[in-house]
């Protein structure tokens, strides 16, 4: 039975201005991603310049390994922001309770099997990748350091996501800011005053994100809202489980498909060497801060259309699309262009060997001019997660960013052996998932009929 009780007006996104909404709601995750990527560049940033640039290499070769694994419980996190933003639009409060800490109770079990699964095969899985014998222990003492710390990164995600789920971004800002302060800290200590090698820089930001799940742990158990958290509910009720998995394993899966192709793109770029991992490392780095927008719109659009799909506010959906859709890719362009013009000062930020930023140079230059259609991609598949649609959105990626992209990186370094060729994989597979999200959206019955 559903029991309405006055919603908290500060984080409803189903009446008031669309714009203002969806911008005042990313704002906030667009400067705590800032501090998220800014923690995540200072291990690079530090290590680079302090332990040279195999160890810098060792920290960006795990990057996409560490994702591949993390990323399917990514988006079980996802799936369950979509299955509380629609209870809570629908004043739903005794399932939106029963949907919250059905998903804590899954983060436990989950922290758990990531750290097994991480420490364990990290050797396996960096020697599959080919990861250079140079800097191979150093990879995985950083990988195996990073997943002793699975529980709080797992954990904050989820605690995050319900905050943001709702309708909050303004806390979990707050909290991504003194974890970032923390983990700068740490780094410095750790590396430039104790002189400690990458396990470190990865020990660093495991206890920066304990500090940060700890803070939002309590906002969640001491707020006065709706979703408040107690620590004896966290149970598993099944039907909650059951839509979460609905929602959250396509997107899951989804992750892990894109993951994996970068991991392969990762193989082939380590085949050119060390320099070729540090450049292109450093310019993933920089690649991040391009993509925050990206980011904050798709969580700001995945939450509004959930919101206001649980309260038939199908006229919203549409303009909210638009808003969130042209708000990312034109930003994500901007940015874009500053990276393409300072590209050199950038990479040697990281890194000042001559040959690592020659190649993270070119890789900028290939991929920078087409972010816009990448940003564009990921708007769309928050909006068909938001609507329910997280099946089509990990199928689109599925088939351009993995079915295509590793077979093209196989096929043209063996044409052309040159990193330009593993470049461009990018730009293209981007075109193809734009033109298959644009006929899905146009074309589909993503809304009731009525309201398409």
């Amino acid at each position: 039975m559903r029991r309405h009780v006055q919603p908290d007006k500060s984080t409803l996104m189903t009446e008031g201005p669309i714009a203002r909404q969806l911008i005042a709601f990313a704002l906030p995750l667009l400067l705590g991603n800032l501090f998220q990527q800014l923690y995540n560049t200072a291990d690079s940033l530090i290590v680079g310049n302090f332990l040279g640039s195999e160890a810098l290499a060792a920290v960006s070769s795990s990057s996409n390994l560490i994702f591949l694994l993390v990323g399917f419980f990514n988006g079980l996190a996802m799936g369950a922001g979509v299955v509380i933003s629609r209870y809570y639009g629908a004043r739903d409060i005794a399932r939106l309770h029963k949907a919250i800490h059905t998903m804590i109770a899954t983060g436990l079990v989950v922290g758990l099997l990531l750290t097994g699964v991480g420490v364990s095969l990290t050797p396996i899985l960096l020697r599959m990748m080919g990861t250079p014998e140079s800097v191979l222990p150093m990879s995985i003492s950083y990988f195996r350091t990073y997943f002793y710390g699975s529980m709080a990164f797992v954990m904050y995600n989820i605690c995050m996501g319900i905050l943001q789920a709702v309708g909050d971004s303004r806390h979990p800002l707050y909290y991504l800011i003194v974890s970032s302060l923390v983990n700068i800290a740490l780094d410095l200590l750790f590396i430039g005053g104790f002189g400690w090698g990458v396990g470190s820089a990865a020990a660093a930001t495991a206890i920066s994100q304990v500090v940060s799940t700890l803070l939002c742990l309590y906002r969640l158990m001491h707020s006065d809202r709706d979703y408040r958290v107690s620590l004896r509910k966290i149970r598993f009720d099944l039907p909650s489980l059951r839509q979460i998995l609905q929602n959250g394993v396509p997107s899951g899966v989804a992750n892990c498909i894109i993951s994996f192709a970068n991991v392969v793109v990762q193989a082939n770029i380590n085949a050119f060497g060390p320099a070729a991992m540090a450049g292109c490392g450093a310019h993933s780095r920089i690649e991040g801060f391009a993509f925050l927008p990206v980011t904050c719109f798709n969580m700001a659009l995945t939450t509004f259309i959930g919101q206001n799909l649980g309260a038939q506010r199908y006229d919203r959906v549409k303009k909210g699309v638009r808003v969130g859709v042209l708000c990312s890719a034109g930003i994500a362009q901007v940015v874009a262009l500053a990276i393409f013009i300072f590209s050199p000062q950038l990479i040697a930020l990281f890194d000042s060997n001559p040959e690592v930023v020659a190649y993270g140079v070119m890789h900028q230059r290939v991929t920078t001019p087409f972010f816009f259609l990448a940003a564009y991609t990921h708007a769309m598949a928050a909006t068909l997660r938001g609507a329910g649609k997280a099946t089509v959105a990990m199928l689109g990626m599925a088939i351009c960013w993995c079915l295509i992209r590793v077979p093209y990186v196989t096929l043209a370094t063996t044409i052309r052996p040159v990193l330009t060729s593993v470049s461009w994989a990018y730009p293209i597979t981007w075109t193809l998932s734009s033109v298959f999200f644009t006929i899905y959206y146009l074309r589909a019955r993503w809304l009731p009929r009525e309201n398409r």
